[in-house]
């Protein structure tokens, strides 16, 4: 049965095992207790395994002799019910089963980017690489925003000395055109219900759309039909409508990024992450992002004052699970419907 508890209730006994589950790879650590570092253990492909119960059994369990008493779940899909369904993923997370089958004794799932949200306050400097100017507030409202699979976006807002992570769907905003270039793309790319959203271009499949709208701009056959050939192509310069799509894509990413800072108000940083914002990382040109997060008429100023950071820790959101295990009051996590508790 699923419960909720107040937050000086959140304690999940020690060891704890963490988790980030996506839909392509899976991460998992254990946290012994609130002062040692997570024991980590080789990523895995979903695929390679028909349930996250034999996951955790083959791949965990019977690779150390420390035995979890708790599990934090970081999942990618809603984490509503008993039986949870992952997006782009095959799994279905079963707390009952993983309390009475594995021996855990409770069970925490949470949205994959609030583990990132969690993780903007987790890391250190060595992991962050800035964007241009800005200054970062220590208390103040953050922002994480990460093209991958899809466009995963939350903030995490700091209240009464707690950081509270915000999850949404602030990936399905509007995109639309600026520049002459933009308005001639722009009704080359596919919609989805008529409308552009920001997910319409900035992930996997929407650095396709696009590639394939700056072809049909120019009246030109597109070469490309993988996300992965793209961004090669673009670091390459092998295809320069490849050149130009990624150099769209970040301007793009930075306008949507803008946007989020002024909702969020987020004086303590917007964050980029996600595993495309790694590859194209060498193609990322300070001035030129920075001059379209900035260009937030009539808040140019704020947006200046704001600084901005690529994420470059390759686990993340295990750094955030991490610090929410050993000091769960540090965090204002709501664990309603999603805790559950063995009777």
């Amino acid at each position: 049965m699923t419960n909720g508890h107040p937050e000086a209730e959140v304690r999940m006994p020690f060891p704890v095992l963490i988790a980030d589950i996506g839909g392509t790879n899976a991460r998992f650590a254990i946290v012994v207790d609130s002062n040692a570092e997570p024991k980590r253990f080789p990523p895995i492909k979903t695929a390679d395994y028909k349930t996250l119960d034999e996951a955790v059994q083959t791949t965990v369990l019977d690779k150390t002799s420390i035995v979890p008493r708790s599990a934090v779940l970081a999942v990618a899909g809603p984490t509503d019910g008993d039986e949870i369904d992952l997006t782009n993923c095959h799994w279905v997370v079963r707390p009952k089963t993983l309390i009475g089958d594995l021996g855990f004794t409770d069970v925490l799932v949470m949205n994959d980017y609030e583990a990132q949200a969690l993780a903007v306050v987790a890391l250190d400097a060595t992991h962050l690489k800035p964007v241009g100017g800005g200054e970062r507030m220590d208390y103040a409202n953050r922002v994480v925003i990460g093209p991958g699979t899809g466009l995963g976006v939350a903030g995490i807002v700091h209240g009464s000395n707690t950081w509270i992570p915000v999850a949404g769907e602030g990936g399905h905003v509007d995109l639309g055109p600026r520049t002459e270039r933009d308005y001639e793309i722009f009704p080359h790319v596919e919609t989805i219900g008529g409308r552009v959203s920001g997910e319409q271009i900035l992930c996997g499949r929407g650095l396709v759309n696009l590639y394939r709208a700056v072809a049909a701009a120019d009246g030109r056959s597109p070469l490309l039909t993988k996300p992965e050939e793209v961004t090669q192509a673009a670091l390459d310069g092998s295809d320069t409508m490849a050149v130009e799509t990624v150099q769209l894509f970040l301007e793009y990413l930075a306008r949507v990024a803008g946007d989020m800072a002024l909702v969020f108000m987020a004086r303590g940083g917007i964050y980029l992450t996600g595993g495309i914002t790694q590859k194209i990382l060498p193609l990322l040109h300070a001035p030129r992002f920075r001059a379209a997060f900035d260009n937030k008429e009539p808040h140019r100023h704020l947006l200046e004052q704001t600084a901005v950071f690529v994420i470059t820790h390759d686990q993340a959101p295990l750094e955030g699970l991490s610090a929410f295990a050993r000091m769960p009051a540090r965090f204002g996590v709501d664990t309603t419907g999603r805790w559950w508790r063995k009777d």
